[in-house]
């Protein structure tokens, strides 16, 4: 069952066209929208999960309308949101076992059953009595998929999950989409790249409403191969650097400058060829500079 986007367009009531001729066609597995803040990524992910409608084009996840069929897609659906709210006073089991309840697993053995296997697979289950306001930010994160797993839908859509995770909590929240990944389609919406590098078989980067780049992560990276320079410069040098040749990022080490160049051939004595990775195919698509990678669609 794949998810289909079909020329998705949106224009918000102030003039901010959100969302400009959108299309993708989405797999089974990890997938992910790769895009800085304002993107559009929400408004993408909203529409998808039947909380907003756009003004042109085509939702269909196999063969549920999702613009029309909304009862239906809600169904088959998990949504977690960027932000969504939890009682802090109620603890995780009894929380989730309301869910459970709405979600209509009304006999009460089964919806025992469903929780407790809920919890576990969210690594939730030693602290189900706690209430939820003690929770970290990973562990609320992980009772918001718990909370979007009930169902078992076939498409789950996550939005900016492991923003302001610690290292640890985000590497666990990660492991756990996975492992979800494997039995449906899991859309991911972030502006880390890291997330979909180390996670997603297939993404887009989408900038100011519109798709730049579709492509799976290791054949865009193996584009840039030989393609990506390096060079430790000064403020003054920056400017002059960025001039002359196509600089795609920069960032301090130690306190040092590093600029990350592409060309197809070395700019000069001073730089070193980097192996490149996702993060200078994110960069180079949003200066404008990154070639189509072979079998990918903009």
């Amino acid at each position: 069952m794949e998810l289909e986007i079909r020329g998705v367009s949106k224009t918000y009531s102030n003039g901010v066209r959100a969302l400009d001729d959108v299309s993708l066609t989405i797999p089974p597995g990890m997938y992910g929208l790769l895009g800085p803040n304002g993107a559009g990524k929400s408004t993408l992910m909203r529409i998808i999960a039947t909380l907003q409608d756009p003004d042109e084009g085509t939702v269909r996840l196999g063969d549920i309308d999702i613009l029309v069929e909304k009862d239906r897609t809600r169904e088959v659906l998990g949504y977690l949101p960027q932000d969504f709210g939890l009682y802090p006073r109620v603890t995780a089991e009894a929380l989730l076992t309301h869910f459970a309840v709405l979600e209509g697993i009304v006999g009460r053995k089964a919806r025992r059953g469903v929780v407790e296997s809920l919890l576990r697979q969210t690594n939730l289950w030693d602290v189900r009595k706690e209430k939820l306001g003690t929770y970290s930010g990973g562990m609320r994160q992980r009772f918001g998929v718990a909370v979007a797993l009930l169902g078992d839908p076939r498409l789950l859509i996550v939005d900016e999950p492991t923003a302001g995770l610690d290292p640890a909590e985000r590497v666990r929240f990660l492991n756990l989409l996975s492992e979800l990944g494997e039995r449906s389609v899991v859309l991911l919406s972030t502006h880390i790249v890291e997330d979909v590098s180390e996670l997603c078989t297939r993404m887009a980067i989408i900038h100011e409403g519109r798709i730049l780049l579709e492509a799976e992560p290791p054949r865009a990276v193996e584009e840039l191969t030989g393609r990506i320079w390096r060079r430790v410069v000064t403020a003054e040098e920056l400017e002059r650097l960025d001039r002359e040749h196509a600089v795609i990022s920069t960032r301090l080490l130690a306190g040092r400058t590093i600029a990350h160049v592409l060309a197809d051939t070395c700019p000069g004595p001073d730089f070193e060829a980097v192996q490149p990775d996702l993060k200078d195919v994110y960069f180079s698509v949003m200066a404008g500079q990154h070639g189509q990678p072979v079998g990918a669609s903009a």
